[in-house]
This record gives C-alpha cells, structure tokens and sequence, in this order.
C-alpha cells in the first residue's frame, strides 16, 4: 500500500471517505495502522427521492458508523447534493438529452470526491484525503504519477483519469496494492459488519433502480422506429436515451415469421431521424470503428504528449489494454487510432491512456470512424 515518508505520522491528519462500505472501511483500517490521525467522512450527494427503495444511504452512513465505532475514530457527514447536482447529475442529463452515453462516476470523482470533499477536507485541517479506490499514486522528482492496482480485475484508474497534480498530492488509496479477497479477509478479522457487504452498483451515489423509469423522471422519451442497416423497420423504440451501441437486452424486437431468429443488437443510432439502427450479429461489422475523435482531454501530468504517440488505451472499464496511436492533438481535441478496430465506441463514454501501469489520462469520446 501506499506509504508515506514521514517520521511522525500521528502529527498527519487524513480523512476518509467512509462509504459504508467494505472497501473504504479497509483502507480506514490500514491508515490506522500505520499510526495517522485518521477520521471519516460520509458523503451524502443525493436526496430527491430519499424515501425510494432505491436509496440506502441510510444503511450505509450506519454501516459507516459501525466500522469507526470499532476502529475507534470520528465519523462526521457532509452533504454535496447541491454540488452533485450542479457538477454531476445536471451535465449527465445533458449528454442523454444528445443521444450520449456519459460515465457519471468519472464526473463523481472529478468534481465531488477529489473536489468538494478534498476542498472540504483540506479546510477542515486535513494533510490527505484517502478513498477505498483501487490505484496507486507516486511521486517522482516532483511529479505525480497515477498507476494501476495491483489487483487487475480491480484497478480502478479508468475512473480516476481527470486527477490532476494537486489532487494526487492529497490524496492517499490504501487499497492499491491490496487485491480483493485479501481485502475481503482484513474487514472479517477487524469485526466489521459489512464485510461480505457486496459492491455498489449503478448510478454513482443513486444507486441501482429501473433506468427507463427514472431517466423518465427528468427527460421525456421520444418514440422512434427501430430499421435495419437496409432500412426496414423491425420495430420501435422507447427513445434514444435508454440504448447504447452493442446493447443486447431489453430492445424487444420479437421473431418474425420466417426470419433469422438470432438475438439484435443496437449498431447506430441516427439523432437527426430519431431512428435506432439494429442488426443481427454480435460482430456487426457496423460496430466496429478503428479511429476515434475526443475531446474534454486531462492530462495527469498537466501536459500533453508529443504526437504521434503510440501507447495503450480503454474505451470501457475491465477491457483489455488496446494498443494504439494518439495521432494528433489539438487545443481539447485528439485523434486516436487503434491497432485493431474496436466494439462499439460510444460517444459519450471515456478514452483512458495508458503507457504500461501509468495512466496518462483521456478524454470523451465524440466520434468513431473507420479509415485505412
């Protein structure tokens, strides 16, 4: 794990971002450990619907309490939901509204728990923030380095892409040389209650519900018709929103008599028509593209590399490392080029770089093509 170079680690103040979950509770544990002066903070960021079935901030915040109750350290709780809103949730609205498919736990972590909760917990006296992510920080002759996990399957530095300099100073992730189940082992022998709690899914800080209800909440659908590539129509959709390229499940488009019956998958979607374009094949030859325009680009160094650059990139948490080119970069734009065509590159979603373990940072995809 992450170890500081510090003779007096009691005189250095860090506070945790206590989720309530297994993860954050560990690192807690670690940091105690070590000897720091440690305490928690629970963040609540989201309160229009408190009464849902769906929200389990509640059980969380106590599941927070307990494990610093056994830890024997301060819990106090903050509320960002102003900021959520305004930073977060109001611009992940906006992408839907364009037909986009936005990440919002990059934006989370951006401008919620590496901003206001840092920004609050610098205020409050803090040396350091720590979080239960899993990646590593180092620091090299004066600059911040953001690298993998240790635990692969885990490594969350897809997520946290937009860290820049000040942040990674502050910022501690016990976990990143941990892997899971060991982690797993550290929260039952420490007496924690939420040891086999299982991880947070869905929407950061909203949390698993039906999307199509919710969404509808705050964006009224637009019905479409569903064609193929040749333009037949097969059906129709609930609105472009709810889909994403490659999407499976939940399109509804039952067999018609005497056609192929293998499963349909979303290749395009046409906003101008309001028109999903559906096909028939997992490797639709319409979802594969090999070059990608971005933009909204964050470099963790605060500088960008020299082009053409060849390295490794993710369109997607958990994908395999993807050998690539940044061809070009000008002003918040980049041309990336990918040695092997790559399965549905959704506008909306993030490009991560890597060279080796480092992250270097990425940007929003806005486009995908094919060129030879």
């Amino acid at each position: 794990m992450t170890q500081l170079n510090k003779t007096q680690p009691d005189k250095i103040n860090v506070i945790v971002g206590m989720s309530g979950g297994v993860d954050s509770s560990v690192a807690a544990r670690l940091l105690s450990e070590q000897g720091y002066n440690v305490s928690g903070i629970f963040m609540r960021n989201w309160e229009e619907d408190d009464n849902s079935q769906h929200c389990t901030a509640a059980e969380d915040a106590n599941d927070a309490m307990n494990v610093c109750d056994v830890l024997d350290i301060s819990l106090d709780a903050v509320n960002f939901s102003q900021q959520y809103w305004e930073r977060v949730f109001d611009y992940f609205l906006q992408e839907y509204r364009c037909g986009r498919t936005p990440n919002p736990d990059i934006l989370c972590n951006k401008e919620i728990k590496f901003k206001a909760f840092l920004d609050h917990a610098r205020q409050q006296g803090a040396d350091f923030i720590a979080t239960g992510h899993y990646a590593r920080s180092v620091e090299r002759d004066g600059q911040y380095h953001l690298l993998k996990a240790l635990d692969d399957n885990k490594d969350q530095t897809y997520f946290l892409y937009t860290l820049n300099q000040y942040q990674l100073a502050h910022s501690l992730f016990p976990l990143g040389e941990i892997e899971k189940p060991e982690v797993r082992r550290l929260a039952q022998e420490s007496g924690f209650a939420n040891h086999a709690k299982k991880d947070s899914t869905g929407i950061c800080f909203i949390g698993e519900r039906n999307f199509k209800k919710f969404l509808n909440q705050y964006i009224p659908a637009q019905p479409g018709k569903m064609e193929t590539p040749e333009g037949e129509v097969v059906g129709e959709h609930s609105g472009l929103m709810f889909y994403t390229l490659g999407q499976r499940q939940g399109l509804g488009i039952g067999g018609t008599k005497g056609a192929d019956s293998a499963p349909w998958y979303v290749l395009e979607k046409e906003l101008q028509r309001n028109v999903l374009v559906v096909g028939q094949s997992h490797d639709h030859p319409l979802l594969y593209k090999n070059r990608l325009n971005a933009s909204q680009l964050h470099w963790v160094s605060g500088a960008p590399p020299q082009t053409p650059y060849r390295c490794h990139a993710k369109t997607r948490y958990r994908q395999p490392d993807q050998p690539c080119t940044i061809e070009s970069i000008d002003n918040d734009c980049a041309i990336v080029r990918f040695t092997t065509a790559q399965r549905a590159l959704t506008p909306g979603q993030s490009v991560v770089f890597y060279y080796g373990d480092e992250c270097l940072g990425g940007g929003t995809i806005d486009h995908a093509d094919n060129t030879t």
